[in-house]
């Protein structure tokens, strides 16, 4: 379900809840860790670098406590606005953190986001687990090495090799992770699976569709805002978003020949947002044009990322 406002509930003795910020470059499969960790989809997952653009709450809750987990768009160096704004919305996840998980991906070396990502965190006064991902394609004769350059970039407070996709080892890294957590209440009531707002967790859908069904020259200059989001009766929710892209090129593409492509991609946003909310969904979807929004201050106000 859909969480609402945070609070602690009360809960019995050796109860442990903190927060953990998923930390690192783009495309290391943070957002599918986040998924994995808490056994639903709450962040949107594609191909595409830079997919997660605003910080998303996933709540994983176990006998032996709540961990809330802060998803956050990938470290980068910045090359415009959009790109300073996703910076600094990761770096604000660091402040609520009790433990910080440093993602990397072992079928490579340490990138230079590798490295600008860990230097972000070298000093923090927080404790950092190094998690490398994608061991299930890794070259496994290579891990060890890989790993231990990866150790170099930091002080960790341990590590665990993982993949995301098959789950290997992700009960030992949540295990880690509560032994690392400060005994409290949990934050969210039982069942909470995130504190994601009901319109965000909309034009998310809808992005991940852009992103899945477009040209590789599109998906960086996306943006949705739901405009309309109101119940018509115990059946039927209404949904008007706008999905605006920088180039009138790009709206055709989006639009696609006959409305084939947008009809395409409203289908598949339609079926996610219906599974999200338990009900059937009325949507209404138009393609518009912000030119080089995401270079614009007003525009990424106005598309919420101020």
């Amino acid at each position: 379900m859909l969480g609402n406002s945070l609070m602690t509930v009360e809960t019995k003795g050796n109860y442990k809840s903190g927060f953990v910020t998923i930390w690192g470059r783009p495309n290391v499969g943070k957002s599918t860790l986040l998924n994995m960790l808490i056994g639903e989809k709450v962040a949107i997952v594609t191909p595409r670098p830079q997919t997660t653009r605003n910080r998303i709450s996933g709540i994983c809750e176990t006998e032996e406590g709540q961990i809330v987990f802060l998803d956050t768009p990938g470290i980068l160096k910045p090359k415009q606005k959009l790109d300073e704004y996703l910076v600094k919305s990761a770096r604000s996840c660091l402040r609520d953190a009790d433990v910080v998980l440093f993602v990397v991906d072992g079928t490579t070396t340490p990138h230079s986001d590798d490295k600008r990502a860990a230097k972000l965190i070298r000093n923090i006064d927080k404790d950092v687990l190094l998690v490398v991902n994608k061991i299930d394609i890794a070259d496994i004769p290579n891990l060890d090495a890989i790993i231990a350059e990866y150790k170099k970039l930091g002080n960790f407070k341990g590590g665990v090799a993982v993949s995301a996709v098959t789950q290997i080892n992700i009960p030992i890294l949540i295990k880690k992770i509560f032994e690392l957590m400060p005994e409290n209440s949990a934050y969210y009531p039982e069942g909470t699976v995130t504190d994601q707002q009901d319109k965000l967790a909309i034009a998310e859908l809808i992005r991940e569709q852009v992103l899945l069904s477009v040209r590789q020259e599109i998906p960086h200059g996306v943006a949705v805002v739901v405009k309309e989001f109101e119940s018509r009766n115990d059946e039927l929710d209404y949904i008007s978003a706008n999905i605006y892209v920088e180039k009138q090129g790009h709206k055709l593409i989006v639009v696609g020949g006959n409305g084939r492509m947008l009809k395409e991609i409203g289908r598949k946003s339609r079926e996610g947002i219906e599974g999200l909310f338990g009900k059937k969904v009325y949507l209404d979807l138009w393609v518009k044009v912000s030119k080089n929004w995401r270079k614009d201050e007003a525009a990424l106000t106005r598309f919420g990322y101020k």
